[in-house]
């Protein structure tokens, strides 16, 4: 294998990494994301992602389970691994990777599908969450509408563990998830607490999108006026609302349960 050893933090390269890490607007520019960690980016290579370039720390990461491949690779000091880690605890490998921007019509549509919206949900933390109980729930996608933050921002990235590149994700406006929905005679069941029935009570074994907002403001008047139905899930204790990741697996999987009864 050719590899490339790179031991100062100044490195041209190693600073244009890191300016990868943190820029938005130079990710969407380049067309280049970072991946950092062994189950991400083995989730990313799994999912036919094109990776470009592997950078790792031998110290800590073993390359020859990466051996006989098409990639390059650089190789770096623990110093320069500590300086370019995004995560607190390292894994001594990560990659640069050029990103997939999916359409609607793109999403694979069988019987009954199951999809998961978030209209305006800002953190990505919350995204990479949902992410992941998607893949669990075997959704058919994640559609992400009037999207506040990079599908690739590397703390969504690590906080979906991967699932990011198991699940199908859209980004685009309401309007056109609306009318993507509609055509595919596909059921929108809107969570909110007004006007609504217990989740529990709500057919969900034909095709389902469960549309969720944020905590703060919740659903705009768009989705509630294009709903099917309104679902809310009861809450017993003093407080109006659940994170919405925890929401979304809560109706992911009675989605799971009423389909397999």
């Amino acid at each position: 294998m050719d590899i490339q050893r790179i031991s100062s933090t100044q490195n041209t390269r190693i600073k244009h990494l890191m300016a990868l890490q943190q820029k938005t607007q130079l990710r969407r520019s380049e067309q280049r994301i970072v991946v950092e960690g062994a189950r991400e980016l083995q989730h990313c290579i799994n999912a036919g992602f094109k990776v470009e370039t592997v950078i790792f720390c031998p110290e800590i990461f073993d390359i020859s389970i990466l051996s006989n491949t098409k990639y390059k690779l650089l190789e770096v000091t623990p110093q320069v691994y500590e300086k370019i880690a995004y995560r607190g605890s390292t894994e001594g490998v990560m990659a640069i990777v050029e990103p997939r921007q999916l359409a609607l019509t793109e999403i694979k549509l069988e019987d009954n599908p199951l999809i998961v919206v978030l209209e305006g949900v800002e953190k990505p933390g919350n995204i990479g969450a949902v992410l992941r109980s998607a893949d669990a729930a075997q959704a058919t996608a994640v559609i992400v509408c009037d999207p506040l933050t990079d599908l690739y921002n590397p703390n969504l990235i690590r906080s979906s563990i991967g699932a990011i590149f198991t699940v199908p994700c859209v980004a685009c406006t309401s309007d056109e998830c609306i009318r993507f929905l509609k055509d595919n005679n596909i059921n929108i069941l809107t969570a909110q607490l007004q006007d609504s029935e217990p989740y529990y009570n709500t057919p969900m074994q034909g095709a389902t999108a469960i549309v969720m907002g944020t905590e703060a403001t919740g659903l705009t008047n768009v989705w509630r006026e294009a709903a099917t139905a309104h679902i809310r899930i009861p809450m017993q204790g003093q407080l109006d609302s659940l994170n919405v990741s925890v929401s979304s697996a809560i109706l992911l999987f009675e989605a799971v349960r009423q389909r397999l009864t």
